[in-house]
């Protein structure tokens, strides 16, 4: 430095001041520098330029050797005095370490009649943390409810056992990606549909962006003869006791049907009951097209996977045959499941007729609840 010891600290602020930035080679020279010097230094320099001085000067005190330190925070606190005091340093942010959510367990129900099955869909937040997701999703419309939030393990076992020990339908453990898999098949239905998912969805949106749709389950195409005949029997389980076609399709057989039972005229037995098989083959052939009998089929090939994981092997056995005469069978309406669904159908919907039940109550059509 050339001058005092004073005047060469000067120079060194005012290109310190000019280059925005204090070079190390300048911070190792004021250190050199006597205290005195340094001292008065700063304080001028902090005279003269009042605010502008202030980057310089809090460079020097966060980075320079504690004897520039201690010089340059004087020179603050005086600036300080007058009322120019540098912006407030943001409070240091707590270090976390961000963990991605993933899905670690799922559940799901059996199908109801209106093609109706509810899920869960648990997920690691994170330091022991839980959060689930309740979903119900419908084969024909898409996502019908969503629910959820942060859960303890406590409470989540508690919800298990009042699940298994309350509802009507029986619930599975499965893989997450299963559930996954259904919500990208629902939302895509949405998309078909033109129609959105509920808005609660949206919490959830973000674990089910890259899920894919499942492979269907795939119908035997030449199903045992002898089980397609028992395909009556499934409709005895009792999460099957809401299958049945829609009621309000089939009011004008049904009120038929009651009119035939009870005809005052004499007619044989034989003869109502060939009036009766007529009318369901009259439903099964109208009711059950193309269309309706893939989405029963595939309703049976999901209920299959429930029975066996229940151990109810025989009965998930007859739902594959049955799922598979409704896909592969010529004659639909000689089928003893489709006939059985249509049968119930007229029951339901004679209850609905003469005011014993109510419609709302009746309906097959998807409702969010369960």
């Amino acid at each position: 430095m050339t001058g005092t010891p004073v005047e060469a600290c000067r120079q060194l602020l005012e290109e310190a001041l000019a280059a925005s930035a204090v070079t190390p080679a300048a911070i190792a020279a004021l250190a050199a520098a006597p205290a005195e010097a340094l001292d008065t230094a700063l304080r001028a320099f902090a005279d003269t330029h009042g605010e502008a001085a202030l980057p310089t000067l809090v460079a020097l005190g966060d980075t320079a050797p504690s004897a520039v330190k201690r010089s340059a925070k004087r020179a603050l606190y005086r600036l300080a005095q007058r009322g120019v005091s540098p912006p407030a340093k943001p409070a240091p942010r707590p270090v976390v370490e961000r963990r991605d959510e993933r899905a670690v367990r799922a559940w799901i129900s059996a199908i109801d009649g209106s093609g109706s099955r509810a899920m869960w869909l648990l997920f690691d937040a994170g330091f022991g943390g839980l959060e689930l997701c309740s979903l119900i999703v419908n084969d024909v419309a898409g996502i019908l409810e969503v629910a959820g939030g942060g859960i303890t393990k406590k409470r989540l076992a508690a919800e298990l056992g009042a699940l298994r020990a309350a509802q009507k339908l029986p619930w599975v453990e499965t893989e997450p990606a299963r559930i996954v898999g259904v919500v990208a098949e629902a939302l895509a239905l949405h998309q078909a549909l033109g129609t959105a998912p509920p808005a609660g969805f949206a919490r959830w949106q973000r674990h089910f962006d890259a899920g894919v749709p499942p492979t269907p389950p795939v119908a035997p195409s030449d199903p045992d003869a002898a089980l397609v005949a028992r395909g009556a029997e499934l409709l005895d389980a009792p999460e099957m006791a809401g299958w049945f076609i829609e009621p309000a399709d089939v009011q004008a057989e049904a009120v038929e049907l009651m009119q035939t039972e009870e005809s005052r005229l004499v007619v044989s037995d034989q003869v109502k009951g060939e009036r009766v098989e007529a009318l369901v083959t009259n439903v099964v052939e109208r009711e059950l097209g193309d269309e309706a009998r893939r989405r029963w089929a595939r309703r049976l090939l999901e209920s299959a996977e429930v029975f066996d994981a229940t151990e109810r092997g025989e009965q998930g056995a007859i739902a594959r045959a049955a799922a598979g005469a409704l896909v592969h069978g010529a004659d639909v309406g000689a089928q003893p499941f489709a006939r059985a669904l249509a049968r119930r159908a007229l029951e339901v919907a004679g209850e609905v007729a003469t005011g014993r039940l109510p419609l709302a109550d009746a309906t097959r059509k998807p409702t969010g609840s369960r």
